[in-house]
């Protein structure tokens, strides 16, 4: 299993990996024809390549010239994201959003006057929300 992954990390990137993408973020089976459309390939041909590719993996399934995920593997960048449905969201964003929250909810809910104490608090809740928002970026943008 080690190797079988380690064999997949290697194998799928760059086009193939931004094929298994889009199809893990659509979630409904589609033809090369209307692969080749939405992410912009020279030819059809060229996404049909890469289809095959991610069957000869055993990712992905072809029944009747329609392709669909077979297995969902975190491999790369992947293993940055939370796919829910359609969404392909950083798993730093959960984070980014209850720091965030959390430091809204304090400055709210206990207003306080400037004590050492207090600056110290919100410093490390601007901290905290900025690094993991600034990740969420960052993640969102390395994406296939």
């Amino acid at each position: 299993m080690r190797e079988e992954k380690y064999d997949l990390e290697s194998l799928l990137r760059g086009r193939t990996l931004r094929v298994y993408y889009e199809l893990l973020s659509l979630r409904e089976p589609i033809g090369p024809r209307q692969l080749q459309r939405k992410l912009g390939l020279s030819s059809p041909s060229l996404a049909a390549y890469h289809l095959d590719k991610l069957v000869e993996f055993g990712l992905v399934r072809c029944d009747r010239g329609v392709y669909s995920v077979e297995e969902v593997v975190q491999v790369g960048v992947l293993k940055q994201f939370i796919f829910i449905g359609r969404l392909a969201l950083p798993r730093h964003l959960f984070y980014a959003v209850f720091f965030s929250a959390t430091l809204i909810t304090y400055l709210v809910m206990y207003p306080q006057p400037l004590t050492f104490a207090n600056v110290v608090a919100w410093l490390l809740g601007i901290i905290a929300s900025g690094v993991c928002w600034y990740e969420t970026v960052r993640v969102f943008r390395s994406r296939p």
